[in-house]
């Protein structure tokens, strides 16, 4: 337990992770409680714990992405992705939520057979390689319903959600499996139900990059941690090797800093972002893109939002946000009209989002009479499948630049007609569930919602001339670049990617220990 390191710019013997969220976070502490030295740069700064506040509003300006992004199709055009900008990355705004990809969804193509206009992949694992990842990964973030850990009590929210669902005949519902501490746990208080989990967690209950960790790889004295330290291209020597990263300081100035391994997990757009940025005269496409599938099946799951107003009061906003879900629609069953599967979750709105998203540009007695019922109102959000699509990418913009020089990322996204026809049945079976306890209004909100969810464009699989990376998210072009987050996954499931990311970084960090030579590999 030494504390944080500081590393020289021409150390060629770090390893270099770009991100400290779910992927570059975990993989960065791995890597660093193997003594393998870690320089991990963050775009963003570091919040204190006090910085954190229960308010929506005031933790956006704080943490969030705000660079521009276009979104071109069925992406919001102005704000087409929701991410973080901040040492934790979206681990500060996630609801927390841990459910497993299942095998049929790490088999996407060999279950659901032709698609037309899909790109769909199967995984080069199934669960048999992939579960005991999830272990470790449930263990060290303190997953409820996992390990012996108990489940978070149940909010007026999500004891609707489970009366409704039980009427309408489903069966497998509780209050999720989630990274929150139902009782104190690694140092962290338990759960104070204070509710709106996206605007962080006050009481650092709900497990975050930010102090878990970071804090932790910093102890291990193998870890630096550089905020306010913006990617912009990765460099490459003889060979071909990736031999460190340039990047812009808090002051604006260029930086670089050499490397022996550079992983990058910079929540897919970044990531794709970078790697297309750093284009040379050997990879003229882009680095790692010889297969020319880099930026492309970028998959965001399906989102969509059901509310309704009861016949009694019920508080959608005390409580943690997702602690409720319906799990029955995660099968893959044909007779339905679509592949893939859906959750029904619980969530929260706080009356402005409801007013922004609910009835976009309604005013007077329509939107008040809503907005008064507040406490009456419960809410979920479907959370469906997305097929991987060519089409659907991440490129760079021909011409317009942000305030760091770089092109500013164009986010194509259409929806298919497999997700149409499953969002379609998700609502109807949403509002079936409010129905059956006699709710007096149901409004549903779709195609409104960013994308939080973000997987695919440097997709992993065997064959380097229709894949990014390998099974362990190396790329197969260069023996020393590794992606770290949700650009590898094949296909996308129906489950929050999360805990998923967590289980393919401590994997990777194991891989990569073992090839450089690190302890207890």
């Amino acid at each position: 337990m030494t504390g944080p390191r500081s590393y020289a710019p021409d150390d060629a013997s770090v390893v270099v992770v770009i991100g400290s969220g779910a992927g570059g976070g975990t993989l960065s502490r791995a890597l660093a409680e193997r003594g393998i030295d870690v320089v991990c740069l963050e775009a963003g700064g570091r919040l204190n714990m006090s910085d954190i506040v229960n308010d929506e509003a005031q933790m956006f300006g704080k943490f969030t992405w705000l660079d521009e992004r276009i979104g071109v199709g069925d992406a919001l055009a102005g704000f087409p992705t929701w991410n973080c900008k901040t040492v934790g990355g979206t681990t500060l705004h996630w609801t927390a939520a841990c459910p497993r990809l299942q095998e049929h969804e790490l088999r996407a193509r060999s279950t659901y057979g032709e698609l037309p206009g899909t790109s769909l992949a199967d995984w080069p694992f199934g669960m048999d390689e992939l579960g005991p990842w999830y272990e470790r990964a449930e263990d060290l973030m303190g997953v409820t319903g996992t390990h012996g850990i108990e489940r978070l009590p149940a909010s007026n929210n999500s004891l609707v959600l489970t009366a409704g669902g039980r009427r309408v005949g489903y069966r497998d519902m509780h209050t999720n499996n989630l990274a929150i501490n139902s009782a104190p746990r690694d140092g962290r208080a338990s759960c104070l139900q204070l509710g709106f989990c996206t605007s962080g967690c006050a009481t650092g209950a709900k497990w975050s990059t930010l102090y878990t960790e970071v804090p932790k790889a910093e102890q291990t004295g193998h870890f630096e941690l550089r905020t306010q330290s913006m990617a912009v291209k990765l460099l490459t020597g003889k060979g071909g090797c990736v031999s460190g990263v340039r990047y812009l300081d808090a002051q604006g100035q260029v930086r670089e800093q050499r490397a022996r391994a550079v992983c990058v997990a910079g929540n897919v757009v970044e990531t794709t972002r970078l790697l297309l940025h750093s284009a040379n005269d050997r990879s003229p496409q882009g680095l790692a893109n010889s297969s020319g599938e880099l930026g492309r099946n970028y998959m965001r799951h399906l989102l969509a939002g059901v509310v309704a107003v009861m016949p009694g009061e019920v508080n959608m906003h005390k409580g943690a946000q997702c602690a409720g879900v319906i799990k029955d629609e995660t099968r893959h069953d044909p007779a339905r009209g679509f592949a893939g599967g859906f959750q029904l979750h619980t969530v929260m709105f706080t009356p402005e989002t409801l007013a922004n998203l609910l009835m976009p540009g309604a005013w007077g007695r329509k939107l008040s009479g809503v907005i008064e019922r507040y406490r009456n109102l419960a809410a979920l959000l479907v959370v469906g499948e997305d097929p991987a699509m060519p089409d659907n990418r991440v490129t760079l913009h021909p011409a317009r630049k942000d305030h760091y020089g770089l092109p500013v990322p164009l986010i194509t996204y259409r929806h298919h007609d497999n997700s149409r026809a499953l969002v379609r049945y998700a609502v109807d079976a949403a509002k079936k569930v409010y129905a059956a306890l006699g709710a007096e209004e149901i409004y549903e909100m779709v195609d409104v919602f960013p994308s939080t969810h973000n997987m695919g464009t440097a997709r992993m699989g065997d064959d380097p001339a229709h894949y990014v990376c390998n099974r362990w998210g190396r790329t197969h072009d260069l023996d020393n670049l590794y992606i770290s987050d949700g650009s590898v996954f094949p296909s996308a499931g129906c489950a929050n990617p999360t805990l998923t990311i967590v289980a393919l970084a401590l994997r990777q960090a194991a891989h990569i220990a073992e090839q450089l030579g690190g302890k207890n590999a």
